[in-house]
């Protein structure tokens, strides 16, 4: 089966590469220079050369703040991007699996965990840029795969537990939101079950994360015991941080319906991350 992966210096394209390499499975990795999805003549060349069977978007824009004024390209990122990638996915009978977000929820549930059934209200331009991609996605190509996480991280700058280290190394005090609750996602944990869910047939739209929930002062915390951080971190509200972009401050979703789909017990939130600064340590 060939893979060809956009984004490929992301993160999360780096986790699906590294495990390829080890599984010695035929992808191919453009960089943006070769392969920009916002570009119907790249995207159309790119899956005409190397036809392959699977097409996994880790292309996106993540800059939830900076989005609020830079929402065209967020748009374009992800949006028209995944609507390319869908047109010649569909063109070529390929898999296209694409990446969401659990920024696509208000954080207004009061019942539990959001599921995949639940209503979708993003409260920001990166959300609502989120949710176009998926709408792309769902109109254009047949065979797809939307997976929808929340707070990933693995080995790269752009995650929480990066930042937070870094932080770390310059201030003895770091302040932490407390009414933030969402599920931080190993991007290990990612690649195994989106393999998973293409060996076993799985397509549509699912929840896929970490086990569990957290604040992300409660996530800072376990960083900081797993990484040896001696710093003193105060639980503050999200308010005190004045972003740009309004976020929801509870989007914490269920993973028990891929879960129960693919036979597969996932790993809880703080066992993935204590996993994660081990195998750094």
């Amino acid at each position: 089966m060939k893979y060809l992966i956009s984004g490929g210096n992301g993160q999360l394209a780096q986790a699906f590469i590294r495990a390829f390499e080890r599984m010695t499975i035929d992808f191919i990795a453009p960089d943006k220079a070769r392969l920009d999805i916002t570009k119907s003549d790249d995207v159309a060349e790119a899956v005409a050369n190397y036809k392959p069977k699977v097409i996994l978007n880790c292309a996106a824009y993540n800059l939830v703040d900076k989005a609020e004024l830079d929402h065209e390209r967020a748009f374009a990122v992800n949006s028209l991007g995944p609507k390319y990638l869908a047109l010649a996915a569909s063109r070529h009978k390929s898999v296209l699996v694409h990446f969401g977000s659990d920024y696509v929820f208000d954080g207004k549930k009061e019942t539990g965990l959001y599921t995949e059934e639940d209503q979708v209200n993003p409260l920001n331009q990166y959300g609502k840029s989120k949710l176009s991609g998926e709408e792309q996605v769902r109109e254009h190509c047949p065979e797809y795969l939307i997976l929808r996480s929340s707070w990933v991280y693995g080995e790269g700058k752009q995650n929480f537990i990066h930042k937070l280290r870094e932080w770390a190394s310059t201030q003895d005090f770091l302040k932490v939101a407390s009414d933030e609750f969402s599920v931080p996602t190993c991007t290990n944990v990612l690649v195994a079950m989106t393999l998973r869910s293409l060996e076993t047939g799985v397509r549509g739209l699912w929840n896929l994360t970490n086990s569990g929930y957290c604040s992300r002062y409660e996530w800072a915390t376990v960083i900081a015991d797993s990484a040896g951080l001696k710093n003193f971190i105060r639980p503050v509200s999200m308010n005190d941080f004045h972003l740009p972009a309004r976020r929801p401050k509870f989007s914490a979703m269920s993973n028990s319906a891929i879960s129960t789909a693919l036979n597969a017990s996932i790993p809880s939130w703080k066992e993935s991350v204590e996993l994660f600064l081990r195998e750094k340590a």
